[in-house]
């Protein structure tokens, strides 16, 4: 994985001193904490603290948390990203059963990680790694902390709803290919 910035975590805002009360001091020590954690939704997607009290984050959750850590901390350069990527049973193997059942090679997924100085970031779980998607990344934008929510949802669907109107041989319709996609992230939860 490339190299991440790493700076000593000061009482500056409320995730710093929440990590801070785990007695986790680094950046570095953070992302190998959000990294250890389970692959779950959380309760309160808004409050990025629910990490903490969830013990689980997705995707968006843990690298939001990491970089408002960053922004509290004042470390330059690091963002939050949204990528859209062709996820299939190669590099999402949880998900190959569901994907069969349905009939799709793949189906377009939003990813969040973190990039810095032009490397793709990501501790979504023990062993992530962005050569498991970057060949298959469609397109990537930054995002806010605050984006994670109906942004990054509406900034999904409208993607998957020319995804559909492109794909004629797709006889489905968005509910659809949400209901399958919210198949794949339990599929993930289940198996990370």
């Amino acid at each position: 994985m490339a190299a991440a910035p790493d700076f000593d975590i000061g009482p500056t805002g409320p995730v710093s001193k929440a990590f801070m009360e785990r007695n986790i001091r680094t950046f570095n020590q953070a992302t190998d904490f959000v990294r250890q954690l389970a692959y779950y939704r959380n309760a309160d997607k808004g409050n990025l603290l629910t990490v903490f009290t969830d013990n689980c984050g997705t995707c968006s959750t843990k690298h939001a948390l990491l970089k408002q850590l960053a922004d509290e901390n004042h470390c330059e350069g690091l963002q939050l990203m949204v990528g859209l990527f062709r996820m299939n049973g190669t590099n999402t193997p949880e998900v190959s059963a569901t994907l069969a059942v349905n009939q799709l090679d793949y189906i377009p997924e939003a990813h969040c990680y973190l990039m810095y100085k032009g490397q793709i970031l990501d501790y979504t779980k023990q062993g992530a790694d962005p050569s498991n998607f970057i060949e298959d990344l469609i397109e990537e934008k930054e995002i806010a902390v605050t984006q994670i929510n109906g942004y990054k949802v509406d900034y999904h669907r409208s993607y998957l709803i020319t995804w559909l109107s492109q794909n004629g041989p797709i006889n489905l319709s968005l509910n659809d290919i949400w209901a399958i996609r919210e198949q794949c992230i339990q599929d993930l939860a289940r198996t990370v």
